[in-house]
């Protein structure tokens, strides 16, 4: 099953989204405006924009607010990946160069700030108070969640907990408020709203682990980076965590994140981690959230909407890239 074919019905709603991205991205400023349209070009799979819409599908939505919203939580992502690419001095993402590495760190955080400004600016008309309280929130534990990450990095005594909180703020939050907000801005009953919110919190889980997965077992053409880049970078995820129960493992990256500059070992500790039961334990894990997901949707109504969220939630769980 293809993402793509799965949302075919709503490619006119997609591309105006799209339209609508490179419009009010467009900046007084060449830099900004150049940057931003760079980061639109890469592409990527607008997984959150396509929760907005099918969430707005269970209430009376109004469409161009609907659009708005969705575009404001792609924004409010691509904001995040400037940020994390600047912390985690990446060159690549999706294949292409980075915004940091084509300008510089400083273009690069003065960009994100600016696509988290603009989010807040789109947003107008009905729950609209409601709406902007909702994504302040969001921008607010995004950000904790970069600094908690920045924290973090190249610390090798770190537990599940701080992992899943981690990636809360990371991912999961970002996605829960995609789903929240399509039901908001349509009226939905608070019912809807609430089982929506907490189908994106588990789906995003679910999506992040696997994420975190592929990262040791995908190429780097499948991911468009290099392969363990998490690892290199000084980024704990879940598989590492878990292949911590082999001591020369956490031996081995407790040198390393001592000093960074020494990579001799590192990549056999990649393809250990690879090849060690920790990918299915972590993967196990992901399938828990996504079957946790999978039931908040039991109690909506049966529609063509319903089983696209169920269709999404199979291919986020099997996706391969």
């Amino acid at each position: 099953m293809k993402l793509a074919t799965t949302i075919r019905f709503m490619n006119d709603d997609i591309n105006e989204i799209e339209n609508r991205m490179k419009e009010i991205t467009g900046a007084e400023h060449e830099i900004i405006s150049d940057a931003s349209n760079h980061l639109i070009e890469a592409g990527g799979k607008r997984i959150r924009p396509i929760f907005v819409l099918l969430s707005s599908h269970f209430g009376q939505a109004d469409t161009s607010q609907i659009i708005n919203v969705a575009v404001s939580l792609e924004l409010i992502h691509m904001a995040s990946l400037v940020h994390d690419d600047v912390i985690d001095f990446a060159d690549t993402r999706r294949g292409n160069q980075t915004v940091n590495n084509k300008w510089d760190n400083l273009t690069a955080m003065y960009m994100g700030d600016f696509l988290f400004a603009r989010t807040l600016e789109l947003v107008k008309g009905k729950n609209e108070e409601e709406i902007h309280q909702v994504l302040s929130e969001t921008i607010h534990q995004v950000c904790i969640g970069e600094i908690e990450q920045m924290r973090d990095q190249f610390q090798v005594d770190q537990s599940i907990f701080n992992y899943f909180k981690r990636i809360k703020r990371k991912t999961a939050l970002l996605i829960a408020t995609s789903t929240r907000l399509g039901a908001i801005a349509a009226n939905a009953d608070q019912e809807v709203i609430n089982r929506l919110a907490r189908y994106g919190y588990y789906i995003g889980m679910s999506y992040q682990i696997i994420d975190d997965i592929l990262d040791f077992t995908s190429t780097e053409e499948e991911l468009g980076k290099p392969a363990g880049s998490d690892l290199l970078n000084g980024n704990l995820t879940l598989p590492t965590i878990l292949a911590f129960e082999d001591s020369s493992i956490y031996q081995r990256v407790s040198r390393f994140f001592a000093n960074p500059n020494q990579t001799e070992e590192v990549e056999q500790v990649i393809s250990d981690i690879k090849h060690s039961d920790a990918i299915e334990e972590a993967f196990q894990y992901s399938q828990t959230y996504l079957r946790k997901a999978l039931d908040q949707l039991d109690g909506l109504p049966n529609t063509k909407s319903k089983r696209t969220l169920q269709k999404i939630a199979a291919y986020l769980g099997k996706r391969k890239f």
